[in-house]
């Protein structure tokens, strides 16, 4: 495991945007930022899991989050802007960006894969990213101290058989990060990193490993340490590297 302790104030009066908030690790790390003092912008398709995270993150008095119900899927090149828009207004800015949303679509020889599956995994995994990103980036060079950290996986670094389309998006996952972190090295206080979670008590781990015991992988709690690392200002000057939260 990903060897850090934060202090309790961590992340104190940040705004951080967190995608695929409602469930699994990017509810782990909402909660987890929101413990450390973040002021969490919850963003996800389903409002009732969201909303389930808020009140808890409220219920443990910590700072009061937001729900963004957001569908990254269908979304609009407007309602990026609009989004934008709305936390330029209600924040002023962003400090953190955590790209934690994706979808596994099926795990099937390439010669098996339809374009359709191909494509919309593609674009929930790496177009709506890339259209998140290149949409929050002003308001993240508004912060004294941004960081971005999109969520890859060791089929994102290394080729395997029958991860098709999610493993070709999270190569494009690490390759958007790269460029970005060349983009704004020295330039602007922003930087931008991966993490590669591992396998962890998930639905999604659990979709892909049907046959695997998961009370055999850590709890999204467990692996959370590598994601406060990174959003708080300990790794300001850590610029396009790959992590391993395991």
């Amino acid at each position: 495991m990903f060897d850090y302790s934060a202090r309790p104030e961590l992340l104190k009066d940040r705004v951080i945007l967190v995608t695929g908030a409602g469930r699994g690790i990017g509810a782990a790390a909402a909660k987890t930022f929101a413990a450390h003092g973040a002021n969490v912008l919850l963003l996800g398709k389903t409002e009732a899991n969201l909303t389930q995270v808020y009140d808890e993150i409220e219920a443990a008095g910590h700072p009061q989050p937001a729900v963004i119900p957001f569908n990254l899927e269908t979304a609009l090149p407007h309602q990026y802007d609009e989004l934008a828009a709305m936390i330029e207004t209600e924040f002023g800015h962003l400090d953190g960006l955590l790209h934690n949303a994706s979808i596994i679509g099926p795990r099937t020889p390439i010669e098996q894969l339809s374009g359709e599956n191909f494509m919309r995994v593609m674009h929930v995994n790496v177009n709506a990213m890339f259209m998140l990103t290149s949409t929050l980036l002003p308001l993240l060079k508004l912060s004294q101290d941004a960081s971005v950290v999109f969520t890859s996986s060791s089929v994102g670094r290394k080729g395997r058989a029958y991860w098709g389309a999610y493993g070709v998006s999270k190569f494009a996952t690490e390759g958007l990060m790269q460029t970005l972190a060349d983009e704004v090295d020295t330039v602007a206080p922003v930087r931008s990193n991966s993490i590669n979670p591992g396998a962890t008590r998930t639905s999604m781990r659990a979709q892909a490993y049907p046959g695997e015991n998961p009370l055999n992988n850590p709890t999204p709690e467990e692996i959370m340490p590598v994601y406060l690392y990174l959003m708080g200002p300990d790794s300001t000057g850590i610029n396009g590297q790959a992590f391993n939260a395991q």
